[in-house]
């Protein structure tokens, strides 16, 4: 038995008690006030900076455990905690903070003839389900998140991030008690076993929305399984394409920072597509920096012909996230080619154009279906903190109800509230 789980024979037991702890804290905290959940967030800042020597003790024990367990590098990083993350980590606290409540706010209203009056209200979504692997980043920002929302949040991380996650999410229960709140608003599943996040798929009667983050395989199983309510955040297979358009020095510095910015993020992007028109003007540029910066080309025939250190890609290439300094390269025809490529293998995360013709750019950000669309931008934007939302619980890819990142106003849901004067419906 893994000593930092409890037996598997508990997992029923353990996810029935977690879930009657949520439903009670969550009365509280549907109605907190905005200022104690602001304090709540402070202090958790303030004991995240004040405890980095002790996150990154506990951080070093999971990437002790990662490498001999055999983990690759681009899953080591997500994995990996430093002074730098751990601020990063704080000041997403400080930005949620900061940000306005969406609890109470009025999304519409309108008076109908017989004198009714409709208010749709914005209210948390309930208690909500995390389930995420090697991000221990993910453990503050959910929790936050879900904290300012009004929501009631049950984390499940796995046994890589065990150690740094549990310290997290102690420092955060912590903040929530010196605020007045209940500690149960944020929960941390304290069991690896795999067991419990088949209760969690099962537990409609507390459960009111599941969040995965991870890989395809816990994607899967998740959206397979699941009897809640699924917030899908699916693999990145980003995509920047390179229209005969572009300027040369831009593309060739976007590429190179949506591909080798950070390998290990979904905003990575996976495939550069590049309009046959300009692969003799702009691809020797392109692949010459990615080449310096160590990534490794993959591409088709006429990507080949152009240099002999592209090596050739496989139709597998065209639908594998890679994360890792790998990126499989594809000559098209325009932007028809491009829309086309991305409708056939892409995985509606994320793509992006350069082009200084403003009319490719919208018909591109027209006809390409996916979350997030940019036009002279890199992909590796795709982030909730850079869209000003603080941090974000995921990168939906779902239709319903968020796409792309998801933040605070994408944490609720509204009620009507109707008001009369006696009125009576004849």
């Amino acid at each position: 038995m893994n000593v930092q789980t409890k037996p598997a024979e508990d997992a029923v037991a353990l996810v029935a008690e977690l879930g009657r702890r949520a439903k009670r804290a969550a009365a509280a905290l549907r109605n907190a006030k905005t200022a104690a959940k602001n304090k709540a967030l402070a202090e958790a800042a303030r004991l995240i900076r004040a405890e980095s020597a002790a996150i990154l003790a506990a951080n070093a024990l999971d990437i002790a455990a990662a490498k001999a367990a055999g983990m690759n590098e681009a899953m080591q990083d997500r994995l990996l905690l430093n002074a730098a993350r751990i601020e990063g980590m704080a000041n997403a606290l400080d930005d949620i903070a900061a940000l306005p409540d969406p609890v109470g706010a009025t999304v519409e209203e309108w008076q109908r003839p017989n004198g009714l009056h409709f208010t749709r209200v914005r209210v948390p979504i309930g208690v909500i389900g995390v389930i995420y692997e090697a991000r221990p980043n993910v453990t503050a920002d959910a929790g936050a998140l879900c904290l300012k929302s009004g929501n009631v949040v049950v984390l499940r991380g796995d046994s890589d991030s065990f150690h740094s996650s549990k310290l997290i999410v102690d420092l955060l229960r912590r903040a929530l008690a010196l605020a007045g709140l209940p500690e149960d608003c944020i929960q941390l599943v304290p069991t690896t076993d795999r067991a419990a996040v088949g209760e969690m798929l099962k537990a409609m009667d507390w459960l009111d929305l599941i969040v995965p983050r991870g890989g395809r395989s816990l994607i899967d199983r998740v959206t397979a399984e699941s009897r809640v309510p699924v917030l899908r955040h699916y693999e990145g297979l980003c995509h920047v394409y390179v229209d005969h358009d572009a300027n040369v020095d831009m593309a060739r510095d976007i590429v190179a920072n949506a591909k080798m910015r950070r390998v290990s993020v979904c905003g990575s992007a996976e495939t550069l597509l590049i309009d046959r028109a300009a692969l003799d003007t702009h691809f020797k540029a392109i692949v010459d920096r990615l080449f310096d910066l160590g990534c490794e080309v993959r591409g088709d025939g006429d990507v080949q012909k152009r240099d002999k250190r592209v090596l050739p890609a496989t139709d597998k290439d065209w639908s594998t996230e890679y994360l890792a300094p790998i990126i499989s390269v594809a000559a098209v025809d325009g932007v028809e080619g491009a829309v086309h490529h991305i409708a056939t293998y892409g995985s509606q995360h994320t793509d992006s154009i350069v082009t200084d013709n403003e009319a490719t750019a919208q018909r591109f950000l027209q006809e390409v279906d996916s979350a997030i669309v940019m036009h002279n931008a890199s992909t590796q934007f795709a982030d909730g903190g850079e869209f000003g939302l603080g941090a974000e619980i995921g990168i939906s890819t779902n239709r319903m109800h968020a796409r792309g990142p998801v933040g605070l106003v994408e944490l609720t849901t509204y009620k009507n509230v109707v008001r009369g004067k006696g009125t009576l419906r004849p």
